[in-house]
C-alpha cells in the first residue's frame, strides 16, 4: 500500500509539473498564420527605416553584423523592416542573410535618391520599373600621360558570364532588373494617396558613388535612362535576382541637381508613408487568394 501511495504521490507531482508547463508555454501562431511569409522592407539609414518600424505591431529587433532587423506585423501579415546601412555591399549582404533568416515573399527596397531627370521635384517618388548598377563600368584604352575620358566609359555587365567580364565583348552592356509586377501595381493602385509629389515609373541607379557634376549625371540620364540615383538598389536587386524573390525599389527625390531642387530630409518619412501604403495594398491581395 505504501509503494502504490508513493507511485501515486510521483505522478501527481508530474502531472501537477506539465500543467504548470502548459500554463506558462508561450501561444504559439496556427499553421495558417506560421506558414506566412513575411513581407522585407529595406531601409539604409535610421531615418529611412524606423519610422516605417515604428507603425508595425507587436515589435521585436533582432540583429545579425551591423544589420537590424524589426519583426511586426501589419494588419496582422508579418513584415520586416530591416536598416541595412549604406552602400551596395552591406545592402548585398543584409539581403542575403534577410532571405536565408527570414525567407521573404517580397522585398522592397526604399528610401532617398538624387535627381537625374530635370522633370522631377524634390518629394516626386520613382517606382524602379527598372534598377541598374550604375558603377560597373570598363574604362576605355589610354597610355601613360594620355589622360582620363569617363564620357567613353562603357557599362560592364557583370553577371553576363562567369569569365572575365573586362575580356568579354558580351558584357559591355548594363544589366536591368525588372521591377516585380505585382509589387508595381500594388504601387500604382495607392499613387494617389500621396499628395507631397508625383509618383512615377522610371530607372533607379546605384552605385558606391555620390555624383555632383551636373554634366555626369546627365551622362548616366541618357546613356543608362536613370531618373534617380541611390546606393542600394542595385545590389538588393541582384540577390533577390539570385534567390527569386520578388522585388521592387521605390524611391524619393530628397534632393535634383539637375533642376536646382535643395536637400530635404522630411523625404525619407514621405517616403516611408507612402511605401507604408503600398505594403498595406500588397497584403490585401495576398488576404484574396
Amino acid at each position: 500500500m505504501k509503494k502504490n501511495l508513493t507511485l501515486f504521490a510521483v505522478i501527481a507531482v508530474m502531472f501537477a509539473t506539465l500543467l504548470t508547463g502548459c500554463a506558462s508555454a508561450p501561444q504559439f501562431e496556427t499553421e495558417a498564420e506560421s506558414a506566412q511569409r513575411p513581407i522585407l522592407i529595406q531601409g539604409p539609414m535610421p531615418i529611412e527605416a524606423e519610422k516605417f518600424a515604428q507603425r508595425l505591431d507587436k515589435v521585436k529587433v533582432e540583429k545579425s553584423g551591423t544589420f537590424v532587423f524589426y519583426i511586426g506585423k501589419l494588419d496582422k501579415y508579418p513584415v520586416i523592416v530591416a536598416k541595412t546601412g549604406k552602400g551596395m555591399e552591406n545592402t548585398a549582404a543584409a539581403t542575403a542573410v534577410a532571405i536565408e533568416k527570414y525567407d521573404p515573399i517580397a522585398i522592397i527596397n526604399q528610401g532617398t535618391s538624387g535627381g537625374h531627370d530635370p522633370s522631377l521635384n524634390v518629394f516626386d517618388i520613382v517606382l524602379g520599373e527598372r534598377t541598374t548598377n550604375i558603377g560597373s563600368l570598363k574604362t576605355g584604352h589610354l597610355e601613360e600621360n594620355e589622360g582620363i575620358e569617363p564620357t567613353n566609359w562603357i557599362p560592364m555587365d557583370l553577371m553576363a558570364s562567369e569569365g572575365s567580364a573586362g575580356e568579354d565583348p558580351n558584357a559591355e552592356k548594363a544589366r536591368y532588373y525588372e521591377g516585380d509586377a505585382d509589387l508595381l501595381a500594388a504601387a500604382n493602385a495607392v499613387k494617389d494617396k500621396y499628395t507631397k509629389g508625383k509618383v512615377v515609373k522610371g530607372t533607379i541607379g546605384s552605385a558606391d558613388v555620390w555624383n555632383n557634376e551636373v554634366d555626369r549625371i546627365n551622362w548616366f540620364h541618357e546613356n543608362y535612362g536613370t531618373s534617380v540615383e541611390e546606393m542600394e538598389g542595385a545590389a538588393a536587386a541582384q540577390i533577390a535576382k539570385a534567390y527569386d524573390v520578388p522585388f521592387l525599389g521605390i524611391r524619393v527625390l530628397s534632393n535634383n541637381k539637375t533642376n536646382g531642387g535643395q536637400y530635404n530630409p522630411n523625404t525619407a518619412e514621405a517616403n516611408q508613408d507612402y511605401v507604408y501604403e503600398v505594403v498595406k495594398q500588397y497584403i490585401s491581395k495576398i488576404h484574396e487568394k
